[in-house]
């Protein structure tokens, strides 16, 4: 049986081995900071936080345990280097270290802009810095929202400049502007002056504006934050950024509607200067007053070369009722004149006595008669045409001759009861002035004037003593006809 070899080295426990590991290490080390890419991010349901840091030849594990997330002061992403500030310690249950992070901070200037540079292009395509979106500023906003620290000097410039230039009613929404969770608060900011609803117990802002002091490119990380961006974007209000100093740019310069400087350049843009509108004011009235009245020197103008183009109405009023007035005195002297030369033309017509053409046609008949009978007799006496007129009888030659007279003897009866002789046989007379005009009233009478009465068997002057009264008037006998 061998005899077991003897030893001065002690046994370990795999346990006891392991927290001697641990011990030595966090007793080397204590606080260490360490400067790494960091990859393998996870985040789990517990609520820790596992990483990794590496550079160009080696890799470290770490941890962020739950109730240091509040107070890491910048979360982690892959991809970006950052200097992890905590201590060594050891994993046993897989023998190996890790690095339990306190505290993260970007490792310089370079890291924090290739981040912001990277979010910039990635929001530039989605589109959410295009000009299309931007909203113009309201000329003079009734209310206007501020999203910044109720402590610093920020509130207090813009409110100076507002009380000075055009006072109007401001809404503080009080915010962290660096630091853990300062990102969430603006954002949340902006969200709630964009819910708030037109008519309701707080005023709806007309414009709003985000703003901080300066400070270092860490101290703005928070407005250069995704989360902020996005609800930048997303703001129906017309929205100002004023961060930083005036060389200072974040991403949400690109995201709101116009960018000022300063806090300061923001309240002016804001609302205008009350002078400088009362001016603008007072110079505007003034060019409309010289335009309207250059307007209406214009029109006057040209209502005089009007005027002396067009004809003198009440001179042509005047002519026209003069000559109203003279037509209307000839009018009366006119129509007797007419009357008179009416009279005249018919004084000289002589109308021929029915008689007359009586006798013409009795005449004319007889004549016919006579030439018929010596026609009639020279036929009889001619030998050559004896056998003809034997043949000949004269029967249908008398018997038109009466018939033709019949109807002369008829038309002449009709003329004889149409003319006048017949009335003045029957006992009237035809009275005629000493013209020779007929007279058909008693009012045409002139005492002393001269007339001459015409009767069936001839003519009788008379001279008119004077008017009698006038006789009643009683309808003619039925067999007595009017004398016209």
């Amino acid at each position: 049986m061998d005899t077991p070899t003897v030893t001065n080295v002690p046994d370990y426990s795999v346990s006891d081995l392991a927290g001697a590991i641990r011990r030595t290490l966090e007793g080397a080390f204590g606080r260490v900071r360490v400067r790494g890419e960091i990859t393998e991010l996870k985040r789990y349901p517990s609520g820790h936080i596992y990483l990794s840091l590496k550079d160009a030849d080696a890799k470290i594990e770490a941890v962020i345990w739950k109730y240091s997330v509040r107070n890491i002061g910048t979360m982690p992403e892959n991809g970006v280097e950052m200097i992890a500030t905590g201590r060594i310690s050891t994993y046993a249950d897989r023998s190996k270290y890790q690095l339990v992070i306190e505290r993260l901070e970007y490792a310089g200037e370079g890291a924090l802009l290739a981040k912001i540079e990277a979010l910039r292009k990635r929001l530039l395509d989605e589109g959410l810095f295009d000009e299309a979106r931007k909203q113009p500023i309201p000329r003079l906003p009734l209310v206007i929202g501020v999203v910044t620290s109720e402590k610093g000097a920020v509130i207090q410039d813009i409110r100076t400049t507002i009380a000075r230039r055009f006072p109007r009613r401001i809404l503080l929404w009080p915010v962290v502007v660096q630091g853990q969770g300062a990102a969430e608060q603006i954002a949340a900011a902006i969200r709630g002056f964009d819910a708030i609803q037109p008519g309701g117990h707080v005023p709806r802002p007309d414009v709003v504006i985000v703003a901080r002091g300066g400070g270092s490119l860490e101290d703005l990380m928070a407005f250069n934050e995704e989360i902020v961006i996005r609800a930048a974007a997303a703001c129906t209000i017309p929205l100002i950024s004023a961060v930083g100093h005036e060389t200072d740019t974040t991403l949400i310069d690109y995201a709101s509607d116009r960018r000022a400087p300063t806090p300061t350049a923001a309240a002016e843009l804001a609302v205008p200067a009350r002078a400088e509108m009362a001016a603008a004011l007072a110079q505007t009235a003034a060019r409309l007053a010289q335009a309207a009245a250059g307007l209406l020197n214009g029109a006057r103008l040209r209502l005089l070369r009007a005027e002396r183009g067009l004809p003198d109405v009440p001179a042509r009023l005047a002519q026209s009722r003069q000559r109203v007035d003279d037509i209307g005195e000839r009018l009366p002297r006119a129509l007797v004149g007419l009357l008179s030369r009416r009279r005249q033309a018919l004084s000289g017509l002589r109308v021929p006595h029915p008689r007359e053409g009586i006798l013409a046609r009795r005449a004319a008949v007889q004549g016919l008669s006579l030439r018929l009978s010596a026609a009639w007799g020279r036929q009889r006496d001619a030998r050559a045409t004896a056998p003809a007129m034997a043949r000949l009888s004269p029967a249908p030659v008398q018997a038109l001759v009466r018939q033709k007279r019949a109807v002369l003897e008829g038309l002449a009866a009709r003329l004889e009861s149409a003319s006048y002789q017949s009335v003045l046989a029957r006992g009237f007379a035809l009275v005629r002035d000493a013209e020779g005009h007929a007279v058909t009233a008693a009012a045409r009478v002139a005492p002393g004037q001269a007339l001459r009465l015409t009767f069936a068997d001839g003519d009788v002057r008379a001279t008119a003593e004077g008017h009698a009264a006038p006789a009643r008037r009683k309808a003619p006998a039925p067999d007595q006809g009017s004398l016209l």
